[in-house]
């Protein structure tokens, strides 16, 4: 209680701070954020100041952080999270930031409980512990192409949204408790459909990396349904809607109006 009323309080001091002149072209950068009324721009300035403050962040390999760097992934992760709250990331504690791809020798748990090296090129890893390691150039390069379905950030901020009940199985904490056997349905149904036209060599339409288990499905379903809303929702409309009812946001139909 005492913690919430010191945080709450702090947010506030933050919010009541103008947003800084020199993090605006970082913001202005990104497609995205022209899609968004002044409404929704004004809070998610809010929500990137407040998590910038209270994360704590570190460069890697060598990579010196500034607010280029900050900004950037602190606008992208709070898209995520524009009509719901920032104690959606309160299990993100730290973001370790490294120039490229990065590799990870250490030994983990995967999504499905197994353990296991990755000695791959990564783009991004979300862990359990707290921490969501990123590679500056793919997430740079990913805020600013809207329209690829790639994104490093929203892919791995989704595994921490994923995670928040202490499991990565592709099942956010939803709404409503009705919300729930819907959501394992449509999530099932739709990830065996795509597994079946990956075994039977027929497009995916998403990514084959969806097929890797339900988290991973649940995380790039997000790029795309931010980044290609058209396509998911022509393709797959009731993981659309899913989405679009846990997200509490219609990119769609914003991308429609900003065509107008």
């Amino acid at each position: 209680m005492v913690f919430t009323l010191i945080r709450n309080w702090r947010r506030k001091r933050i919010a009541r701070k103008p947003f800084p002149p020199t993090w605006e072209p970082h913001l202005r950068g990104l497609p995205f954020f022209h899609t968004l009324n002044a409404e929704q721009q004004q809070r998610l300035r809010t929500q990137v100041q407040v998590f910038i403050a209270e994360k704590d962040w570190e460069g890697c390999g060598g990579l010196k952080l500034d607010n280029a760097i900050r900004v950037g992934i602190a606008a992208q992760a709070c898209l995520l999270i524009l009509e719901l709250d920032l104690d959606y990331y309160a299990r993100v504690r730290t973001i370790l930031v490294y120039p490229g791809a990065f590799h990870n020798n250490m030994e983990g748990a995967g999504p499905d409980g197994s353990v296991g090296k990755d000695h791959g090129a990564l783009a991004g890893e979300a862990w359990l512990s707290g921490q969501v390691i990123l590679a500056w150039d793919l997430a740079f390069h990913g805020g600013r192409d809207p329209g690829d379905g790639r994104n490093p950030v929203f892919h791995e901020f989704a595994h921490k949204l994923d995670m928040l009940d202490g499991w990565a199985d592709g099942e956010p904490p939803l709404h409503q408790r009705d919300q729930i056997q819907h959501w394992r349905g449509i999530l099932q149904q739709e990830f065996d459909d795509l597994c079946a036209r990956r075994a039977a060599g027929k497009s995916t339409e998403l990514t084959d990396y969806a097929t890797t288990n339900r988290a991973e499905f649940f995380a790039v379903s997000t790029e795309f349904f931010f980044e290609r809303p058209a396509q998911l929702q022509q393709v797959r409309p009731e993981l659309f809607q899913c989405l679009k009812d846990f997200y509490r946001q219609d990119p769609l139909a914003r991308l429609a109006s900003d065509a107008r």
